[in-house]
């Protein structure tokens, strides 16, 4: 029978084992009074263990391994850090093991221990070929387990995701009006766009924004100018007006443009061109300067949508979605779900990096309480789960949802799982 080490890991941790008339390999009575706590770090596995050995009490370290004689292809004996264990956990007795005082560690077996369906449920997860390991049976699991679990997960996205704040917090010599700029304009792209909007924000700073404070035309020209698409002819007056504009600005400030070929057009609804997206854009950094600032100021989460919300986009994108090409009436406004959207992985993220940062959990606080208060997301990998039997009704829920099928049924570490254990741990 084949399985990985990380499967008697959890054997061990949550005793699914025959504890009844439990010995040593020589032979000594052994008692588990606490398996110890796992250790994510280098190092044996299992810290701060207490067992019964004979007649004496050890408290220590616990090492598990397959083989025992794992223990010397891993060179545990050539490692200090292995010589306070007190315990070789194992499936299988091949060789001894000698401490370096010459004493033999202490071995458990539990090859004969372990109940057969934990290896079936197991096996059935992990060879199961569906959309994710537990699909067939997710619907059987308590609502609560799966809440309780999605809640850390998304604990665990946020704080991923506040990693890379962080880190281009730090090249921006800790401005975080600067930084959640950056942020707010890779969301613009939504996917498909993020890398030229990422690239666009890099090269424009908002110290040129300030300078051109309430000045449309200018505010419209760096950006549109920057993104490469003032590079051609024009037939109407407001993009030429545009590109005369910035030519004077890229000679002043010496900028350099994006190269325009990053830009995606092709099966993209019109109202998600990249065009129509830059002019909604230029007209939030006109409509709000220090949008971070008011982030954190906003409580309310209506409040907070509007500040994504009647923006003021030039009245020449009321008729096109291209500088060179008309067309019927436009919405030039954010859409509800593309405010979610930007709700969701820009501003509950910095509310949430901002709170971790500073050590004040109220931020944080708000970033779930923003996530509960915007309708369930809907994609592709969502519907799976819904179909599943899972009923969500919040981004909360979906956020946590996307981290759960990236982190652990994508690599299929139902074992680190909440809801995996459940699974194995049925009977």
């Amino acid at each position: 029978m084949r399985f990985p080490e990380e499967f008697l890991h959890f054997v061990w941790q949550f005793r699914l084992y025959d504890t009844q008339q439990l010995h040593t390999v020589d032979g000594k009575p052994l008692k588990v009074l606490n398996c110890g706590f796992p250790n994510k770090h280098a190092g044996p596995d299992f810290t701060s263990a207490k067992i019964i050995i004979g007649e004496t009490t050890w408290v220590g370290q616990v090492e598990v391994h397959l083989k025992a004689s794992d223990w010397k292809a891993h060179q545990h004996q050539n490692d200090d850090a292995y010589d306070n264990v007190v315990l070789h956990v194992v499936w299988e007795h091949d060789t001894e093991i000698a401490m370096k005082d010459g004493t033999i560690l202490p071995t458990l077996v539990l090859q004969e221990k372990v109940p057969a369906h934990l290896f079936n449920n197991y096996q059935n997860l992990i060879n199961a070929v569906n959309a994710f390991p537990c699909e067939n049976q997710l619907k059987e699991i308590d609502g609560f387990v799966v809440n309780g679990f999605l809640s850390r997960v998304l604990v665990e996205r946020l704080a991923q995701k506040s990693e890379e704040v962080f880190e281009r917090l730090e090249q921006l010599n800790g401005n975080w009006d600067e930084t959640f700029y950056h942020f707010m304009a890779k969301n613009f792209g939504f996917k498909v766009n993020a890398l030229p909007m990422q690239l666009l924000a890099q090269s424009l700073p908002q110290t040129l924004f300030a300078k051109h404070k309430d000045q449309s035309l200018q505010i419209e020209a760096l950006i549109f100018g920057q993104a490469g698409f003032l590079n051609q002819s024009f037939e109407d007056d407001y993009p030429n007006q545009l590109k005369t504009e910035y030519a004077f600005l890229k000679q002043k400030y010496k900028l350099v443009p994006i190269d325009i070929s990053l830009w995606k057009f092709l099966r993209m609804r019109p109202q998600n061109f990249p065009t129509l997206r830059l002019a909604q854009f230029a007209a939030l950094i006109l409509k709000s300067s220090h949008l971070f600032s008011k982030v954190l100021e906003v409580k309310n989460v209506k409040e907070l949508h509007l500040l994504f919300e009647q923006l003021p986009v030039n009245d020449f994108w009321l008729r096109h979605y291209h500088f060179n090409k008309e067309a019927e009436k436009v919405s030039v406004q954010l859409g509800k779900s593309s405010i979610d959207n930007l709700l969701i992985n820009t501003v509950s993220l910095f509310l949430f990096a901002y709170g971790k940062y500073t050590g004040q959990a109220n931020y944080q606080t708000r970033a779930f309480y923003l996530l509960e208060s915007i309708a369930a997301e809907n994609n592709s990998i969502i519907s799976q789960y819904v179909k599943a039997g899972i009923m969500l009704e919040n981004a909360y829920q979906t956020q946590a949802l996307l981290q759960l099928r990236k982190s652990y049924c994508n690599e299929k570490k139902c074992l680190n799982c909440g809801i995996g254990l459940k699974i194995l741990k049925k009977t």
